[in-house]
């Protein structure tokens, strides 16, 4: 599925919880009920962690602006609802995050990867985000954005 994943490619649909914005506690929904609109997103490792924090709070910051181009904002991770809850709240997140715990997600779209920290591997989610054409088709990808520069990264897609 990876090497089908470039830009002008169709998104892999996908039905899960998103939590928070408009869909408050939880709620289910999928990719192409979003058609129509441009949707940016991004996945990141855990919820309430230096580098996830710091990437949701620019958002957060720059939210009025990507809002303005027409885009909508969707973050994904394997934490739980309740978690997302909780991350949601304490930093005031404007925008909804999709609870993947059974890794349906970040398998289809290749972002579940072997990582290393101090000489240790392991699986997790690779920081990546996907913006997704109001046509349903991929316009930009990027992989390994720091999550400092992660805005201005995106909005030259918008």
């Amino acid at each position: 599925m990876l090497d089908k994943l470039h830009p002008g490619a169709p998104a892999p649909d996908f039905t899960a919880i998103a939590v928070g914005g408009c869909h408050g506690e939880g709620e289910s929904i999928s990719l192409s009920s979003l058609y129509g609109k441009t949707v940016v997103l991004y996945f990141y490792p855990k919820d309430d962690t230096p580098g996830c924090t710091t990437q949701a709070c620019d958002l957060r910051e720059n939210y009025n602006t990507i809002i303005a181009k027409g885009a909508v904002i969707y973050g994904v991770s394997i934490d739980s609802p309740p978690s997302h809850a909780k991350f949601l709240s304490k930093y005031h997140l404007p925008f909804p995050l999709f609870s993947d715990e059974p890794k349906a997600i970040v398998n289809a779209y290749g972002v579940w990867v072997e990582k290393s920290m101090y000489g240790k591997k392991y699986m997790g989610t690779e920081r990546a985000t996907f913006v997704i054409g109001p046509d349903g088709n991929i316009k930009a990808i990027h992989r390994k954005i720091p999550p400092s520069a992660h805005v201005s990264t995106i909005l030259k897609d918008l």
